[in-house]
């Protein structure tokens, strides 16, 4: 197990986690449902589940795809996704 790997992970996915959609969901569903362990088992497995997703792909997408193309490809991506999100689109 590389550690400084896991530490980057960590820091990477708790920044871009903080604030977003998904803890603000969250935070509405624990708020709503007066059951805030269960929210947080729910919220954990779905978090647990879609870096499992993002894992698995990720490492079959870099067999196939070179490291170079994946990194535009997705510099690309969230440069769509911003400027749809500045026009109202999104």
């Amino acid at each position: 197990m590389n550690w400084n790997i896991v530490v980057s992970t960590f820091v990477a996915v708790f920044l871009a986690e903080l604030g977003d959609k998904t803890q603000i969901s969250t935070m509405m569903l624990a708020s709503s449902k007066k059951a805030p362990v269960s929210v947080f088992v729910g919220s954990a497995i779905a978090l647990v589940l879609s870096s499992l997703i993002g894992v698995l792909v990720g490492d079959t997408l870099c067999r196939v795809v070179p490291a170079h193309v994946i990194r535009i490809a997705a510099g690309a991506g969230f440069i769509v996704i911003g400027a749809l999100t500045i026009l109202g689109k999104i």
